[in-house]
């Protein structure tokens, strides 16, 4: 639980603010909408929203005990009148913050749905650039953050048989800062940040996402393999391929269910040291910090959990995880891996509790890493989003 210390009357402003805000959303809604005669919504439209605005609110208090980290989440159903949708979503921590605005466009089932998304976050390069401690069971910052800003245009086939696929091109900037908020182009070590040397990079990227699911009474086959493509519109845009495949397949085994899955990628071509491979932390090899493990043009994690039901409600499971950069850490610019004593390779294995409500998902897991340091990792879905 994380806490900070703030003036009562500052913390006063941000708790009516917080209570307030629903319901200054439901009047935009009003004057935007019913006045304009776009769409008639009802009351349960009104009840929907009003819940969902004060769910995600709420949901910040509940995760955090107080104020240091907030979420906010607004969507409307309705837009203009003609089932567009508009998502938003603002997201504030102690050291980080995310904007995301989506844009959604309905088109007739046959034919590709088309998103717009625009999105500005700051956040603690801490994958790469990090420095691990406590036997690489945390990873320290190092004063390099990453200020991003993209805009995206995303084009969702329809599915067919068990293929999907999608397709998108995004901008996007990115311009390494301090603490401080100013714009650096160095490490502590002096080493560069962007692959342009200048304090910012830019670049256009063309995605393409293929994904295979098959699922049946008994267990569930995974595939997905994303394909990125840095297209050099101008001499110093970044250009470069980079691919990455994630492999998954659960079994019931009884009661239990085994769940395995396999994740690996590589990327070639005129890359920044923020864009390689991070290793370690929830989500990769737990027991480590987050790049703990590495951080390198390639990577290989596999993760093996078996789960069996407590109750209705409480699951227990026990996992494997182990990953590796392949030994591409040293063609990493500036060699970050190398220069924080990153081991390349980490093993990963704990056990762990996962708890499910109508508020929520919690999970629980103890993780012990090679070098016998134990770490223990909280995670909180929000069901309302």
């Amino acid at each position: 639980m994380c806490c900070f210390d703030a003036p009562p009357f500052q913390v006063f402003l941000i708790s009516i603010t917080f209570f307030f805000l629903p319901y200054i959303w439901l009047l935009l809604i009003h004057f935007t909408t019913l006045k304009q005669g776009y769409w008639q919504p009802t009351f349960t439209d009104y009840w929907e929203i009003l819940k969902l605005v004060s769910f995600s609110c709420f949901s910040s208090f509940v995760q955090f005990g107080c104020f240091p980290c907030c979420s906010l989440c607004i969507k409307h159903p309705n837009l203009f009148g003609r089932s567009e949708k508009l998502d938003v979503l603002c997201n504030k921590g102690l050291y980080d913050s995310n904007i995301l605005i989506a844009y959604r466009k309905p088109r007739p089932e046959w034919l590709a749905q088309q998103s717009f998304l625009i999105q500005h976050s700051i956040s603690p390069e801490v994958g790469v650039h990090g420095l691990p401690v406590d036997n690489f069971s945390r990873s320290g910052s190092s004063g390099v953050n990453l200020c991003r800003f993209s805009a995206v245009v995303d084009l969702n086939e329809p599915a067919s048989s068990n293929w999907s696929s999608n397709t998108s091109i995004k901008f996007e900037h990115v311009r390494p800062v301090d603490d401080e908020g100013r714009s650096i182009s160095r490490d502590l070590h002096g080493f560069p940040l962007t692959c342009s040397g200048a304090y910012h990079d830019s670049m256009v990227v063309v995605k393409q996402e293929s994904r295979f699911a098959k699922i049946n009474d008994r267990s569930f086959t995974r595939f997905s393999l994303q394909i990125e493509q840095g297209i050099p519109f101008l001499s110093k845009w970044l250009i470069f391929n980079r691919f990455k495949f994630v492999a998954s397949k659960a079994v019931a085994l009884g009661p239990a269910v085994l769940l395995t899955s396999l994740t690996g990628g590589s990327v070639v071509g005129e890359i920044a040291p923020y864009q390689a491979f991070a290793i370690g932390g929830l989500g990769s090899v737990r027991g480590y910090g987050e790049g703990a493990v590495g951080s390198g043009r390639s990577c290989l994690v596999a993760n093996s959990e078996l789960t069996l039901p407590l109750n209705q409600m409480l699951e227990g499971a026990i996992f494997l995880d182990c990953g590796t950069d392949l030994g591409s850490g040293r063609y990493v610019p500036g060699n970050p891996a190398l220069r924080h004593g990153k081991p390349g390779t980490g093993v990963g294995l704990g056990c762990g509790l996962r708890f499910k409500t109508q508020l929520g998902h919690f999970q629980v897991d103890y993780a012990l890493n090679a070098f016998r340091q134990r770490t223990v990792y909280f995670g909180i879905g929000n069901l309302a989003s």
